[in-house]
């Protein structure tokens, strides 16, 4: 028989692991959101392009033409039918777009700004005399322009989780694990079959 000091202090531990098993569940609930919503607004400059046979404007396969957010040749999106599959309404799928939408136009606009840096780092490095303080401010310009669309991601994101409710992004949650899984098995398979030299 358990005094009564010995049973609360048991009822605490208990108490506090189930916290602590929340609290985990909660982050990597969390964590895999963030994921699965980060494919929504990968820019150019981190997916990898479409290109090459059966594509049509813009580098996209026309299977690829149900993609929710507008433009984003070759960047995995929050598509249609994922959207479905989580039971998101009309009105949800509208909001949606239009979050990603915008996202997607900052990051246009981001990634011409990019490129003028990235002219100007190479007029740096082809001169007679490369100016080391120069290639480190332009240096210093695109690693500010990588945190801004880091940051205008993450937010993106976040506005995008806001529309939909714990249920469905526990789903999208799901099936983005699901996917990734996937991901890696077809990568660790093409890796296998790749001759080593």
């Amino acid at each position: 028989m358990h005094n009564l000091t010995e049973v609360i202090n048991m009822d605490q531990t208990t108490l506090q692991g189930r916290r602590e098993a929340l609290n985990r569940a909660q982050i990597g609930l969390t964590a895999t959101l963030l994921v699965a919503l980060s494919g929504a607004l990968l820019t150019p400059a981190q997916a990898q392009p479409m290109g090459g046979r059966g594509m049509g404007a813009e580098g996209v396969h026309p299977a690829m033409a149900h993609r929710i957010a507008p433009g984003a040749a070759g960047a995995p999106m929050l598509s249609e039918r994922m959207l479905d599959a989580v039971g998101a309404s009309a009105d949800q799928k509208a909001r949606i777009k239009d979050i990603l939408g915008r996202a997607h136009d900052d990051s246009r606009q981001q990634r011409q700004a990019d490129k003028a840096v990235h002219a100007q780092m190479l007029a740096v490095m082809a001169a007679p005399q490369v100016d080391a303080a120069a290639a480190e401010g332009l240096r210093q310009q695109l690693q500010a322009h990588r945190d801004s669309a880091s940051k205008r991601h993450l937010q993106a994101m976040l506005d995008a989780s806001a529309v939909l409710t714990p249920g469905q992004r526990q789903k999208l949650a799901e099936r983005a694990r699901s996917q990734h899984d996937m991901h890696e098995r077809h990568h660790r398979e093409r890796e296998a079959l790749t001759p080593r030299s």
